[in-house]
């Protein structure tokens, strides 16, 4: 009979530098704990950051739990603490093996073997079949050569990359997230449950910036609509989930299937407020009607530029006009809209940086994120910086979207700064304090009370940084 597994699946503590709270599970922990929790494995999820985790209090729990396997994943501005988490695994668990996952060990996965000794490997891409055939290999002495997706040292100490996994094809056989492992009072966002789920896997767009389709595939594949509904019912009654968002990349790549899922939604008469992104390319009027009907009170555009030049720079395939269009849409359909913005991109300039905080104003977006263009391992951005030689910073605790990292001849650092806090001082006014709280408190939307009491935050950061 073969040995099970001890499993410890870890999200990383925050660094004192990094004070964000996450107020959704992590999905990619929970599927994996699903599937090896189906072969009969025993799992533990540690998720430091929901639970104020520190490393101490990280290495005490892995000393109580003694697991023969530690996962941790592993998203760029989290690797300094990934690291620190798997040296102190080692120490507490010396006979687990140190696997990491996500993003950045995907990308840079010949480089952390080289430079880290106590990580023994790395499961790049989808982890959930990975995961589950080294949970079975390695606790049997078993062959782990012969296991597609991972990073590993030979009995020669030699780096050895086994072929890629195929991305997961029919995502219906997945099993739903793991989330009794989790503690999901520690979730709640003023007092409720919001739950994410994952409709689709992949992305056929390539933004340079971006490494989705990198780490999930350049195909994309898609739940059936009975599959995805019946997941949200199950969130609401067996969870209380009381709103939903869907981590898809983009939710209205195939319009006929958004279609089927709202359908389902108002027959089953599942009244859960949702939000999703979607491509403003990929939308339309009809879609949004349906959407809104099917109780979506959010949705999310990647409108990346308002000026033409840096939206052909970075691949998006798609114009200012549609920018433009989509939030207006959106808007009239009385859906609250968030975009996400780029700014510092290489070829930017005060002027063209200018046409981005112009459109930003014309718009006017419930909510927006005025991301510092940055080039993560495996984006066709960071092999474009280093081609070009342009120096970038080794501190990958910066890679949060919210400092310059690399040097930009056209619009210095100090620029983009400026930029930023002077968008965002204009945009938290009281009169978008007002509107929110309208729209929140007396219309119910979720997310408009949400950002109401995050402008009246940064309002008092304001003043209390003046004094």
């Amino acid at each position: 009979m073969k040995a099970k597994a001890k499993v410890a699946l870890v999200s990383p503590p925050l660094l004192k530098n990094n004070d964000h709270h996450p107020f959704l599970p992590p999905l990619g922990l929970t599927y994996i704990a699903a599937v090896l929790e189906q072969d009969g494995h025993e799992i533990k999820i540690i998720d430091c950051p929901a639970c104020n985790i520190d490393h101490k209090k990280l290495t005490a729990e892995l000393t109580s739990f003694k697991p023969n396997l530690i996962g941790i994943s592993s998203i760029t501005p989290t690797i300094k603490s990934a690291l620190q988490s798997a040296r102190m695994a080692k120490e507490a668990c010396p006979d687990s093996k140190i696997i990491l996952g996500g993003p950045h060990a995907t990308f840079m996965d010949e480089q952390i073997l080289s430079q880290e000794p106590t990580v023994d490997l790395i499961v790049r891409g989808e982890g959930e079949q990975t995961m589950a055939e080294l949970t079975q290999q390695i606790p049997n002495s078993g062959n782990l050569g012969n296991i597609d997706g991972i990073t590993l040292r030979n009995s020669d100490g030699q780096i050895v990359r086994t072929n890629v996994r195929a991305p997961i094809q029919n995502l219906d056989d997945l099993p739903r997230p793991a989330y009794h492992y989790l503690q999901l009072t520690e979730y709640k966002i003023f007092g409720k449950t919001h739950m994410p789920i994952m409709a689709s896997r992949g992305c056929q767009y390539q933004c340079s910036f971006c490494v989705s389709s990198q780490m999930f595939g350049a195909t994309y594949r898609a739940r059936s609509p009975k599959n995805v509904v019946d997941e949200l019912e199950w969130l609401k009654n067996v969870y209380g989930a009381s709103g939903i968002t869907f981590n898809d990349d983009t939710l209205t790549v195939e319009k006929k299937r958004v279609h089927e899922i709202c359908d389902q939604i108002i027959s089953r008469k599942l009244n859960l407020p949702w939000g999703c992104q979607s491509r403003v390319d990929q939308i339309s009027k009809e879609i949004l009607a349906k959407m809104r009907k099917a109780h979506c009170n959010e949705v999310s555009f990647g409108i990346e530029s308002g000026c033409q030049k840096i939206l052909d720079a970075v691949k998006k395939k798609t114009s200012v006009e549609q920018n433009e269009q989509a939030i207006r849409w959106a808007k009239e359909e009385g859906l609250f809209v968030a975009v996400t913005a780029l700014i510092g991109y290489p070829g930017e300039t005060i002027e063209s940086a200018k046409q981005t905080i112009d459109l930003l104003r014309r718009v006017e977006p419930d909510d927006a994120w005025l991301c510092v263009a940055t080039p993560y391992p495996g984006t066709e951005l960071y092999a474009l910086l280093e081609s070009t030689g342009w120096k970038m910073s080794a501190d990958f605790d910066l890679y949060d979207t919210l400092h310059p990292v690399f040097e930009n001849p056209l619009l210095p650092a100090e620029e983009i700064y400026k930029i930023r806090r002077d968008f965002y001082n204009s945009l938290y006014s009281p009169r978008y304090v007002l509107r929110q709280s309208v729209r929140g408190y007396l219309k119910g939307n979720y997310y408009s009370q949400i950002m109401a009491r995050t402008a009246v935050s940064h309002m008092f950061w304001r003043i209390r940084a003046i004094f």
